[in-house]
């Protein structure tokens, strides 16, 4: 696959669409260092304590987006299997379109239409908006609700949800926006959903921030509740689970 991607890409997206979390980060660290010289002595462990806690959260945030962003292969989508030949293909993003690039590589026989279900009312993420100003989205990307999808009943072969889903703060809005999903899906049709789940791992590197993601149990609970059925579930890297939905009543 043609190398698309520049060095540090992810790691400098993360920073550059969340970069008042590191400067308010950058602020803690430089108030503890000036209190740190100015309390007394029997003060000033516990101020290197704070010190180390911003630092070392910082730093494992920025360790694991360069792990996951950069240094892994998932944009390589190398977890895919790449027997699909003459398939329609939707690719569904929440403002930021960073994979159909890479998904034209591996189906080049395949049409893929590009969603964005975007909303500016509902999904109020700063991040979001600086990302779409970085990156417009293609003239050809078709925008729409999370309540209709306007595709024929039953006409998709695939359809991809890469970090995206999770902007649909509503767990009621996501399971009628999956099951928008199942009425466009060909009845053995997949649906890929690539998800950071709110767990240990996840915790570990994001600290508070994996309040953003859901439980493997959440998502399970929309899947369910929109007829879909998990008939594959892969972790790439600890940090990033990979779910291959089908129809329950197609399920193999």
């Amino acid at each position: 696959m043609q190398q698309l991607r520049k060095p540090l890409q992810g790691l400098g997206n993360i920073i550059r669409f969340n970069w008042h979390f590191y400067l308010i980060a950058l602020l803690c660290i430089g108030l503890l260092l000036w209190g740190y010289f100015l309390v007394d002595d029997h003060l000033k462990f516990y101020f290197l304590v704070l010190l180390s806690m911003v630092c070392l959260s910082t730093g494992l945030s920025l360790i694991a987006s360069f792990y996951i962003y950069d240094f892994s292969d998932f944009y390589s989508l190398k977890w895919l299997k790449k027997s699909y030949k003459n398939r329609s293909i939707v690719n569904i993003n929440a403002g930021f379109d960073e994979t159909t690039i890479y998904l034209k590589q591996v189906f080049p026989q395949s049409t893929i239409q590009i969603l964005d279900f975007y909303d500016a009312k509902k999904h109020t993420e700063i991040s979001i908006k600086r990302a779409r100003k970085a990156y417009p989205l293609a003239k050809s990307c078709l925008t729409i609700s999370t309540l209709h999808i306007p595709i024929q009943y039953q006409s998709i072969d695939l359809i991809f949800l890469i970090l995206a889903a999770h902007e649909i703060r509503n767990l009621n809005e996501r399971t009628l926006f999956f099951k928008e999903i199942h009425r466009i899906l060909k009845p053995n049709g997949e649906v890929y959903v690539v998800e950071h789940l709110r767990n240990i791992p996840n915790f570990l590197a994001f600290n508070i921030g994996f309040f953003h993601f859901y439980s493997k149990k959440n998502w399970i609970k929309n899947f369910k509740a929109s007829g879909f059925d998990i008939v594959e579930e892969k972790k790439h890297t600890p940090f990033m689970s990979i779910f291959k939905l089908m129809k329950n009543d197609c399920t193999p």
